[in-house]
Formats: C-alpha cells, structure tokens, sequence
C-alpha cells in the first residue's frame, strides 16, 4: 500500500550558546544568557489515510461514506501544531530535567529562539496536547519517566482522541561558540478505525453501538515504546449517514495495538509499518451490539490479526445480518457471533 508523506519536522539550528544560566522563551533582559539558538519547526505528515478510504470504500455507493470519513480525519491527520512542549534533559543519570518550555505554533511552520547553555543534551517534544483532554504528559521531571497517559472518561471506557499528537526525542550535543544545526523529526503517536456497516440485510436494526478494545493506554516518549498497563475500551462516533443510505460509519482516534512481536515495543517506522504481518491472536477488536425490533441485543466481535500502527487508518466494511450478526470480508478481520446477548454471557458462535 503506497503512503503518503506526512511527517513533523523540527529544525534546531544551534547559533552560538555561552554556558550561563538558562533563560526563559521570552522577550525580557537575556544579558546573562550569552547567544540565542532558534528552533525552526516545519510540519509535514506520513499517514495511509487517503489510499486506505480509496481502497476500501471504492464502490460509487460508497462516495458519500468516504467524503464523511476524510473530511472527519483530516481534523485529525493534519499539518498544523498549536502547542508545542520542549524538554531538555540532562544526559547523565538520572537524565533530569534542566529546562522546559511550552509555546504555540498554530501554524505548519515557525520559529523560536532560546537560550541554553552549551552542554550535552536529551531533548524532547510533544504536539498538540491542549487540545486532547484524555491525555497528558506526566513525571517529565525525568527523562526515563516521561510519558503520555491516557484516562478513561467512565470507568475503564475513554473518549476518542480529538488531535493528532507528535512526539520526538534527540541527542542534542551544544557547544559554546559554534554554529550548528539539528534536525529533529516528529512523528504521529495516535491511529484511526474505521467499522462501515451496511443495514440492507437488517430492517428491524433499533439500534447499534460499537466500541473498541485492544489498543495501548499510554506512550513513553524517551524510547517511542506504547504502554498496555491497562485493558481500556474506546468510544466510536457515527458520523452522518444520507438519506436513504443503508451504510453506518463508526469510527474512532486512539493510541495503536500492540504489534504482531510479544513485546509492547512499537518502533515508529513509517517507511515500514508491517502492514501485512498477521498475528497468531487478535491483536484487537470491534464490538458491535445489535438491538432487533424485539429488543434482543446481537454482540459481534471483529476482531483484528493484523497491528494498527501510529499515523495508519484501518477501515473495515461489514454487513449486518436479520440477527444481528456482524460479518466482514477483510481476511485479516475474525468474527465472532452472540445471539440473544445478555451482559456477563459470551458465547462465541461461528457465523
């Protein structure tokens, strides 16, 4: 599958920095801070998202569903920070935090200038976390502690991510009085599902509700590792459907699965994002509930073999039977069948 590029770039050119006291991100008296450095931001983006709604919703009945879907995601999948939070650790254990500071971008390219000291650092950065409520940056007082956590709304259910958010770390070493220049790249940590459901088959549908499971609760920004400390459903959204369509869209931005490796370590390559590897086990999962006319509720697991990485969307279509059943024709997606559900029974059934 050809992506398209979509990547966060920041370049760091590095001017001439005397070792005195740090200074704060604004115009004030610097004349204990030596030489200034900039930091030039450019946004860029790599992500699937156009090939993946081209591919899976090809068909002329599918138009209306895949505008919905792009002009949805792309208010995610964009070019454009707004905040932006820059760390600087120290290098030597226990990596602590010598300076950090927050500014806005609302642009896809701009400039800054700082002051530091010349002296090795561990520099950090993360996009666009104003902007999502379910997740914060915490214990950044150290560089190994550093991480992006996500909390439920309800319980253990969470919302859906409303921003795109960037990350990126780099070994910066800053010397006193030489010009230099460093590049340091930022790269999507959230992903996208996307469950289209035809109701042709099903007239007696009252009501469908689907949620999501399977994927990571929080991100280590030091070594770009995904965390799974806990089992976190994630709400969907339907988005809307034209009048008279029999298609449902639901879907939904989160953090990635786990890979098809045992290990939570997801390495950010989005040059080979492993699309076709499979897992032994499902890696992740819709769960669809079907309400009939009679008020019985069909639960329908479909359940992913294949690992959702950062900055990819999957789009799944499947259709919904008289029962309630849910099935899919993506060889990569497994279903598993519940009649007459009722909460506290699971009993898979082969549909």
């Amino acid at each position: 599958m050809s992506l398209f590029r979509h990547i966060l770039l920041a370049t760091i050119c590095v001017l001439g920095v005397a070792a005195f006291p740090a200074c704060r991100l604004v115009d004030e008296d610097v004349s204990d801070c030596g030489e200034d450095f900039n930091l030039d931001y450019e946004l860029q983006l790599v992500t699937n998202l156009r090939t993946e709604i081209q591919t899976v919703l090809d068909l002329e009945a599918d138009l209306q569903v895949a505008t919905e879907l792009q002009s949805h995601l792309s208010e995610v999948f964009t070019d454009l920070a707004h905040d932006v939070d820059l760390s600087f650790y120290d290098t030597e254990e226990p990596m602590a935090r010598l300076e950090h500071f927050g500014v806005v971008m609302d642009a896809s390219e701009s400039s800054y200038s700082l002051f530091l000291p010349g002296r090795p650092y561990l520099h950090t950065c993360v996009a666009n976390l104003e902007a999502e409520p379910s997740v914060t940056l915490e214990d950044g007082d150290q560089c190994h502690t550093a991480r992006l956590v996500q909390h439920p709304e309800v319980k253990d259910t969470v919302s859906i991510h409303k921003a795109g958010i960037f990350t990126a770390r780099k070994r910066m070493d800053v010397l006193t009085g030489v010009d230099q220049h460093f590049d340091v790249s930022l790269f999507m940590v959230n992903a996208a599902t996307a469950l289209i459901l035809d109701l042709a088959d099903a007239p007696d549908v009252k009501d469908l509700k689907v949620f999501l499971s399977g994927f990571a609760d929080g991100f280590n920004v030091a070594d770009s590792s995904y965390t799974f400390s806990t089992k976190q459903v994630v709400r969907t959204e339907m988005l809307p459907a034209e009048p008279g369509s029999t298609e449902r869209c639901f879907t939904s931005i989160h953090f990635p699965s786990r890979d098809v490796e045992p290990a939570t370590k997801v390495v950010i390559d989005i040059d080979d994002p492993d699309q076709d590897k499979r897992s032994d086990e499902i890696l992740w999962q819709w769960e669809v509930y079907v309400t009939l006319a009679d008020g019985t509720v069909t639960k329908t697991i479909l359940g992913s073999y294949n690992p959702l990485h950062p900055a990819q969307l999957k789009a799944v279509k499947g259709t919904v039977h008289a029962n309630g059943g849910v099935v899919s024709n993506d060889h990569s997606v497994g279903a598993n069948v519940t009649l007459d559900w009722h909460e506290g029974m699971a009993i898979p059934i082969e549909f």
